[in-house]
């Protein structure tokens, strides 16, 4: 399939996708880390102004957290770079100068080149001008193609974990089944809340002087809740984080008294959202994405982010998954906002 980005010159192929198994019958799996794209080229294209319009369109904001959290990291290899130890990286664009083409510029896609579940795009041009004006115009598309096989890979891997136990008690309660990542456990059990937390990881942090120390900073989970549906209005935003707010403060208790999570509300950051699918397109809901903290009787400084799913299930039930990143701002938080942004897009209603 092919479709023009500016008549008269340039035609892209990002949807013709060339499958190769090169390496899958052995099984190599991607290297890099979630959030990161490799881009191989000469060291001349890229320190020239096609790199601004890169960075532009392929870095990104999933909104509205703070601090910002980018879809996409951006790095640079030569093509003698990275012929040593890239080959597998998760996510790669290579980008060449070849007055051979027949096209001015063209844009091919391709998947395992080098090992499974690896997207490979290659943007290549005739002359510099016409790699400029790919770059300034159709690298969005680009971008959208690495935005969605990052949670789509997530996900492939959360399917295997094998939850089973997990979900039997969430079908049961719920009518829904999720995939959730090894090691999750129910913590909260209630006739209309549960919480799920996931493993705990650890991530090494500097401190004052440089000297890089570990420590167990990142909590993330899930909520899962569910109340009686009426009408549609109550999928208006401001009905949705009314009803969390009320949901949390009599579920999501700190362990210090009086302290509970709740929705911050601020000029510079406030809740927002919009209608998504699932990922096989069979629940139509409302996403939402915002920052929690805890509040309450006394003052308590720690929070993070949330990102949730609301959709009616068959019980005529409102249901809302909820995941959250409990972190702070010296970690990224790409990787468990992918995580958690996976296990919505797999929500399944089950009879």
């Amino acid at each position: 399939m092919k479709w023009s980005l500016f008549s008269f010159i340039l035609i892209v192929h990002l949807c013709s996708c060339n499958q190769k198994y090169s390496n899958s019958k052995f099984g190599l799996s991607v290297t890099g880390k979630v959030g990161e794209i490799m881009l191989v080229c000469d060291k001349a294209i890229w320190d020239s102004d096609i790199k601004k319009h890169l960075d532009t369109n392929l870095t990104q904001f999933i909104m509205p957290f703070f601090p910002d959290v980018t879809t996409f990291e951006l790095i640079h290899r030569s093509p003698q770079e990275f012929e040593i130890g890239n080959k597998r990286w998760r996510n790669l664009i290579f980008i060449e100068l070849n007055p051979h083409l027949k096209e001015e510029a063209e844009i091919t896609k391709e998947f395992d080149t080098w090992a499974v579940n690896q997207l490979v795009v290659r943007i290549k041009a005739k002359n510099y001008n016409s790699l400029l004006e790919v770059s300034k115009n159709s690298t969005k598309k680009v971008h959208n193609e690495f935005d969605e096989f990052e949670w789509k890979r997530i996900l492939k891997q959360f399917e295997q974990e094998n939850n089973e136990h997990i979900n039997k008690k969430i079908s049961s309660n719920f009518g829904i089944k999720l995939a959730l990542p090894k090691g999750s456990k129910i913590v909260t059990s209630r006739k209309n809340f549960y919480r799920i937390e996931f493993p705990t990881e650890t991530k090494p942090m500097e401190f004052d002087g440089g000297n890089g120390q570990t420590a167990n900073f990142i909590q993330t989970g899930i909520l899962i809740y569910q109340y009686d549906f009426s009408d549609s209005s109550q999928f208006e935003l401001k009905n949705l984080l009314q009803d969390r707010d009320t949901m949390l403060k009599y579920n999501v208790l700190h362990e210090v008294k009086g302290v509970y999570m709740g929705t911050q509300y601020t000029d510079f950051i406030y809740p927002e959202g919009t209608f998504m699918w699932n990922k096989n397109k069979s629940i139509y809901g409302f996403e939402m994405r915002g920052m929690f903290k805890f509040t309450g009787k006394s003052a308590y400084s720690t929070g993070g982010g949330f990102w949730s799913f609301h959709f009616k299930n068959s019980k005529n039930k409102l249901i809302c998954v909820s995941g959250y990143v409990d972190a702070p701002p010296t970690i990224s938080w790409t990787n468990p906002l992918r995580e958690i942004q996976a296990i919505l897009k797999s929500v399944e209603l089950v009879k």
